[in-house]
């Protein structure tokens, strides 16, 4: 697989806000419906929409430190040429 080359990322104050709301520990409720999605795949869930939005790659993201926790770097993600549009 070729190297990709991550790029800066810059999300708004809403994005983030959904995004953390989405990263908050899930309650463990009993139920027979099986147990629910860890924090961290939510997180990682989030991540990947946010990516799908916003044209990266969400398994690649990375903290700018130094930046606040609205930036970040991630690979720009591929597309198939498929074209929805």
């Amino acid at each position: 697989m070729a190297d990709r080359t991550r790029i800066a990322f810059e999300m708004t104050p809403e994005q983030l806000t959904e995004l953390l709301a989405h990263m908050k520990p899930v309650p463990l409720i009993m139920l027979q419906c099986g147990e629910p999605p860890s924090q961290q795949d939510n997180a990682n869930r989030a991540w990947d929409r946010l990516g799908e939005k916003m044209g990266f790659d969400g398994a690649t993201v990375q903290s700018s430190p130094g930046k606040g926790q609205r930036f970040f770097t991630a690979v720009p993600a591929l597309f198939d040429g498929g074209g929805n549009g």
